[in-house]
């Protein structure tokens, strides 16, 4: 009988670090393991999956909703082709940031999985900034992903005034089951924190969050492949009292540096997560309480963009505004 392959949840509410924290531990992964990630995200052009890819384990994306909406019979579907191609030693799960974990730990301890996973330590990144904030401890997703979590991660403590890591120290505390509490900067979380164990009588406070959305399919439709004649194409998500408008490229759309990164710095939204091509190859963005990070990534099959906010989103002048940042498009 082959071994259980050891899954571990990746929670955290948007724009807390969860895809750095997986990127830092990819690039610290033991060289004879193989890993494999389930990537969720809210809006309909996933962008986690291409941050990841380059790190050395198998990807596959479940963009557009929430995965505790899909975890059902297509969500299962979806998890066993991952384990029978990828064979993974160890396995990630990411939710959306807006994703309630509660019924994904039930389709991960059901019968059927019982010889096939086995979970470790699950995992919720923490804005120790968020914490303070009264709408956010209110919010049934945050509570939860808190609540069904082994091991909180503080990330981002350079940015806290002390007084937040206080109070967060203070939370954790107080929770039941006692967890264990780790402060990181950028997502730098010590791999050995993965030989954690899980606590499989933690219980979410609103386990039927979510239960009356109707299921997605696993993979959003993507609507006819990108072309010439059609370089580009613009999607919209709303659910979990958030709004998203998402575009692909095709990979010849080129980007001008500055004019994207000024696109970008002076939109006001919840969060921001792009990966482009640009004149000199090709960057991701990532955009989280104002402040805009960049870097350099290897080539991508197309290029994608992600806005998510709490208010609606207008589509023509944000898209109008964006357009005008491409630098070139291929001729048809």
């Amino acid at each position: 009988m082959s071994t259980p392959v050891t899954t571990h949840l990746v929670m955290g509410f948007l724009g807390t670090g969860k895809t750095t924290l997986l990127r830092h531990l990819l690039a610290n992964k033991p060289e004879q393991e193989r890993w494999a990630i389930l990537v969720n995200e809210f809006g309909e052009v996933g962008i986690d999956g291409a941050l990841l890819t380059e790190q050395g384990a198998m990807i596959k994306e479940v963009p557009g909703g929430c995965l505790c909406c899909v975890s059902g019979l297509p969500f299962q579907i979806g998890l066993n082709a991952l384990l029978h191609k990828a064979k993974p030693d160890r396995l990630f799960i990411e939710p959306s940031g807006l994703g309630h974990p509660s019924r994904i730990m039930d389709t991960l301890t059901a019968e059927h999985y019982q010889n096939v996973l086995q979970l470790g330590a699950a995992f919720c990144v923490v804005d120790p900034r968020q914490w303070s904030d009264q709408r956010y401890q209110d919010h049934e997703t945050y509570r939860d992903q808190l609540a069904l979590a082994d091991i909180i991660v503080a990330n981002k403590t350079e940015l806290c005034e002390p007084a937040q890591l206080e109070a967060l120290r203070l939370g954790i505390d107080q929770n039941q089951p006692p967890q264990q509490l780790v402060e990181v900067t950028q997502g730098q979380l010590d791999i050995s924190w993965l030989q954690q164990p899980h606590h499989a009588e933690r219980r979410a406070k609103s386990p039927q969050a979510h239960a009356s959305n109707a299921a997605r399919p696993l993979i959003a439709d993507s609507g006819p492949r990108l072309s010439r004649n059609q370089p580009w194409r613009r999607y919209s998500n709303h659910g979990q009292d958030h709004y998203s408008i998402g575009w692909r490229f095709l990979n010849e759309v080129c980007f001008d540096l500055p004019a994207i990164e000024t696109f970008c710095r002076e939109l006001k939204v919840a969060r921001l997560k792009a990966v482009l091509r640009v004149e000199d190859g090709w960057r991701a963005f990532n955009k989280v309480d104002d402040q805009l990070s960049v870097y350099r990534i290897a080539p991508q099959k197309e290029g994608r963009l992600e806005l998510i906010d709490p208010e609606p989103l207008m589509a023509q002048p944000l898209h109008k505004k964006l357009m005008q940042t491409v630098s070139s498009l291929p001729s048809s």
